[in-house]
C-alpha cells in the first residue's frame, strides 16, 4: 500500500511541471484580458488606462454591429453544418461502395481540409469567384449569362461557400471512417429481405452515424464559431457589416479602432458564448453515447 501510494506522489510530483505551465498558459492571458476589458484603454489615447468597471461591455452589448455579429455569426455556424453534415454524409455513403480508383478520390476529397483558410479564401477570391477572370465567370459568359460579383452581391453566400468547402472534407473522413465499422452482415441480411438503398440508409445507416455525425457537429461548431480568416481575405466584413461576424467584430475593436478595453470586453463575451455552445453541445454528445 505504501509503495502504491509513494508511485502516486512521485507521479504528481514528475506531472506537476506540466500542469503549472499549463495553468499559466491559460490563466495569464484571461487574467490580462479580464484587466484590460475594465479599463478606458485606447492606444490612440497614450497615458489613458482610467478605470471604468463594465462599461466596455455594456458599449459593446449595446452597439447596432453586435446584434449584425451574432445574427451572421449563426447564420454563417449553421448554413456551413447544414452543408457539410448533408453533403459529407452522402458523398461518404457514395464513395464507401468499391469503385475503380477509389482511393484516389477519397486522397483528392479530402486534402481541402489541409490547406490554409488564407489560401483557400484566395483562391476563391482570385481564382474561381473573380467577376472578371474567375472560373464561375468564364462559365456564366459560355451560356450567354452575366457574371456574378461574389463578394458585392452575395457576400455572405460566398463566405458560406468557401467555408464548406474547407470543413465538408472533415466532415466525409469521419463518417468515411464510421461506415467502415458498420456490420456488413446486417446489411447482406437486409438486402436479402428486400430492403432497397433508401430503406437501408435510413434504417441501418444513418442509425449508425448518429454518434460521429454529433461529432462532427461539435467540433464544426466551436471552430466555425471564430472563422477569422476567409472574411478579412475577401470582404474584409462588408459589404457594410453584412459578413462581419463576431470575431471579425472584436478585430475592427482591436486592431482599427485600437480600443483595447472595448476588444478584450467582446473578446471575454465570446468566450462566454462559446463555452455555452460548448456545454450544451457536450451534453447533446454525452446524451447520444448514453443511448447508444
Amino acid at each position: 500500500m505504501s509503495q502504491i501510494n509513494t508511485n502516486a506522489s512521485v507521479a504528481k510530483i514528475l506531472v506537476a511541471p506540466s500542469v503549472i505551465l499549463l495553468a499559466l498558459w491559460m490563466i495569464v492571458p484571461l487574467a490580462m484580458t479580464i484587466y484590460f476589458s475594465t479599463l478606458n484603454f485606447n492606444l490612440m489615447i497614450p497615458g489613458g488606462r482610467d478605470f471604468i468597471g463594465f462599461e466596455n461591455f455594456y458599449w459593446f452589448l449595446t452597439d447596432p454591429s453586435f446584434i449584425t455579429g451574432i445574427i451572421n455569426t449563426l447564420v454563417l455556424v449553421g448554413a456551413v453544418l447544414i452543408i457539410t453534415v448533408g453533403l459529407g454524409t452522402l458523398i461518404a455513403v457514395l464513395v464507401d461502395n468499391p469503385f475503380p480508383g477509389r482511393g484516389l478520390v477519397r486522397v483528392l476529397l479530402i486534402s481541402p481540409f489541409f490547406i490554409m483558410p488564407t489560401v483557400n479564401a484566395l483562391i476563391w477570391k482570385n481564382l474561381l469567384m473573380h467577376p472578371v477572370s474567375g472560373l464561375f465567370a468564364w462559365l456564366f459568359r459560355q451560356v450567354g449569362l452575366e457574371p456574378i460579383d461574389w463578394f458585392t452581391d452575395l457576400p455572405m453566400t460566398s463566405i458560406v461557400i468557401i467555408v464548406s468547402w474547407q470543413w465538408l472534407p472533415f466532415a466525409i473522413l469521419i463518417l468515411m471512417t464510421a461506415l467502415q465499422s458498420m456490420d456488413q452482415e446486417q446489411l447482406e441480411a437486409a438486402r436479402m429481405d428486400g430492403a432497397g438503398p433508401i430503406s437501408t440508409f435510413w434504417h441501418i445507416t444513418l442509425p449508425h452515424l448518429a454518434r460521429p455525425l454529433v461529432v462532427v457537429i461539435m467540433i464544426e461548431t466551436i471552430f466555425l464559431l471564430s472563422v477569422f480568416a476567409e472574411i478579412f481575405t475577401t470582404t474584409s466584413g462588408g459589404p457594410g457589416t453584412q459578413t462581419t461576424n463576431l470575431a471579425y467584430l472584436i478585430y475592427t475593436q482591436a486592431l482599427l479602432q485600437f480600443d483595447v478595453g472595448m476588444a478584450s470586453a467582446g473578446g471575454l463575451i465570446a468566450v462566454v458564448l462559446a463555452n455555452v455552445v460548448a456545454v450544451f453541445l457536450i451534453r447533446a454528445v454525452g446524451k447520444s453515447l448514453a443511448e447508444q
